[in-house]
């Protein structure tokens, strides 16, 4: 069965034809740039190579359009597969997509207002163009169904949870399952037996604890604006600074708008590219190394709390295109945590490689590991696992 995945994010579209079971990628390619000043590019690879087209659309529908439009691939399609970043408390497995569950995800919009809008706009432009094959959604939030009561609850009065779903949901939930399974094997041992936390890190970056397998904790919360800073997204914030600006006279769409596209590292020095940080960092630009600073002690703080949370950590796990690509942000992250037996091996964190591999000391307490996302890979493999059943 060849299954086309749809990763639609905040300012990229992946997408990748798996031959499944088999996980072979038959043709692959990628978007990027979506709603940024720079030329919006399309990469598109196959058994004749790869092609870089600069687009003239800077938006997901219009980019979807085109990419349905202009490129046949070189195998045939049996089904399609979308990554939804969030499902609500409905949608907890991969789920066959039909006209409620879209009338259900363009409702909890607000909820995720830079992915859910370009998941849809996916999922209609493919109902569009191969109306007679199977549509399959897998939910970002699914991972985290596993968290306590205690995790998942916020302090509020039972009314806000019960009537208007108040509560944290997590996201990336797909990467990081992914990386759990990643992790344990090329650690040789079952993933139920394993404690790790997991980092995404990239243009949305999102910290979890795994239990044994289980997600227990993670950084992210109703919506996916909680927890880390990311490139243009705030992260954990006071929620009375957030009624203050509306007291004075803030629309909450604007506020919506600062919070969720101009916030994070791009608030911070005006960029939410990394290696354009780091390359202000090195000329010595103090805007750059507060950005770094403040995003690197942010996930130091949420990896002091999953260690309480967890007791015995057996993997910390780099991913994400930040989290893969820049050497210098694990390096600051991992700085004076020899207390936890993390001890970085700055040889093996300098070496670069597109495979999974281990970046600590031998002998040290708590593996250090650096695994390539691949979202697409799991969408398939859970897609793949409802089509064979249904």
């Amino acid at each position: 069965m060849n299954i086309l995945v749809l990763n639609a994010g905040s300012s990229s579209i992946k997408y990748r034809l798996f031959e499944m079971p088999e996980n072979a990628v038959l043709a692959s390619g990628w978007v990027e740039h979506i709603h940024e000043p720079e030329t919006t590019l399309l990469h598109w690879q196959d058994i004749d190579g790869e092609q870089q087209i600069p687009l003239t659309e800077n938006d997901h529908r219009e980019i979807f359009e085109h990419i349905f439009h202009t490129l046949s691939p070189t195998a045939p399609i049996h089904a399609i597969a979308h990554r939804v970043v969030h499902g609500g408390t409905d949608y907890t497995q991969p789920t066959h997509i039909d006209g409620r569950l879209l009338t259900q995800l363009q409702q909890i919009t607000t909820l995720a207002p830079l992915h859910n809008p370009a998941c849809v706009a996916g999922i209609e432009t493919a109902m569009t163009h191969h109306p007679k094959l199977p549509q399959v959604a897998v939910f970002d939030t699914a991972f985290h169904q596993s968290m306590p009561d205690y995790a998942y609850r916020y302090a509020v009065p039972e009314h806000l949870y019960r009537d208007f779903g108040v509560r944290r949901f997590g996201f990336h939930g797909i990467a990081h399952a992914h990386l759990a399974q990643q992790a344990a094997g090329l650690l040789d041992r079952p993933l139920e037996t394993l404690n790790l936390i997991t980092l995404h890190l990239g243009n949305g970056a999102s910290v979890t604890a795994i239990e044994q397998g289980r997600c227990v904790d993670t950084s992210m919360g109703m919506t996916p604006l909680a927890g880390l800073i990311m490139g243009s997204r705030c992260g954990d914030l006071d929620p009375g600074a957030i009624l203050a600006l509306i007291d004075q006279g803030i629309p909450p769409s604007q506020l919506s708008d600062e919070l969720n596209r101009e916030s994070g590292l791009k608030g911070l020095c005006g960029s939410n590219d990394m290696r354009e940080i780091q390359q202000r960092l090195a000329a010595g630009d103090d805007a750059a190394e507060l950005a770094l600073t403040m995003f690197c002690y942010r996930i130091r703080h949420y990896i002091g709390a999953y260690y309480a949370v967890l007791g015995r950590v057996d993997a910390l796990v780099f991913s994400g295109g930040i989290g893969e690509h820049s050497p210098e942000v694990r390096a600051r992250v991992c700085a004076d945590l020899e207390c936890f037996g993390l001890h970085l091996h700055h040889q093996r964190n300098q070496q670069g490689t597109h495979k999974s591999h281990r970046i600590d000391k031998s002998g040290s307490d708590t593996a250090i590991l650096v695994i390539p996302a691949n979202e697409e890979r799991e969408i398939a493999r859970q897609a793949y696992g409802l089509l064979r059943t249904s």
